[in-house]
């Protein structure tokens, strides 16, 4: 049959419906997600914290030095989302995206966090790595961050909000500022 009456086979329509329910129950299967960081995010928006979701949508992320959140990311819920396709992982054995989560998330328990060299985004980086995303193992956190911005989508109009309106009120009252002193 066609896409729009498959019964639960994975037609677009059934996947765009189950996935607008798990975004309500904050499960976002396969997928990396995104939250901003209070005060960095608000400088810097396209700046934040990323996790990796199991196939099940449990959330993952490198949350602080020697630390692997289990669905409580450390900045709060997330705001954006990117499914991956799990028909794009290279790996071989069993369950080789959820193992590849796994196994990311047992090395980064025994690390630092390093805001600027090993941080979220690696952790994120090293589950791709491992699963071979799309028969690559050149993941980063520098490509992810900006895939994150070219292919994330806001799970809400609120997220969208909370992640741009600390960033616009700043560039407004700075804006104005600036526009004061120098028409003085």
């Amino acid at each position: 049959g066609n896409d729009e009456t498959e019964v639960g086979g994975g037609g677009w329509l059934w996947r765009m419906k189950r996935m607008e329910g798990e975004k309500q129950r904050q499960r976002f299967p396969h997928s990396l997600v995104w939250t901003p960081i209070p005060l960095l995010s608000w400088v810097f928006p396209i700046i934040g914290h990323m996790g990796i979701c199991t196939l099940s949508g449990i959330i993952r992320d490198f949350a602080g030095p020697y630390y692997v959140s289990e669905d409580n990311m450390a900045f709060g819920s997330p705001s954006k989302y990117w499914q991956l396709d799990p028909a794009k992982v290279y790996r071989i054995g069993p369950n080789p995206w959820d193992n590849s989560v796994l196994e990311a998330s047992e090395e980064y328990k025994q690390r630092m966090h390093n805001l600027c060299c090993d941080n979220c985004h690696s952790h994120v980086a090293m589950a791709l790595n491992l699963m071979r995303y799309d028969n690559k193992t050149s993941w980063n956190m520098v490509k992810l961050c900006l895939l994150m911005l070219i292919h994330g989508k806001y799970v809400s109009f609120g997220a969208f909000v909370r992640t741009w309106l600390p960033f616009l009120v700043i560039l407004a009252v700075t804006l104005t500022v600036v526009l004061v002193m120098y028409l003085q």
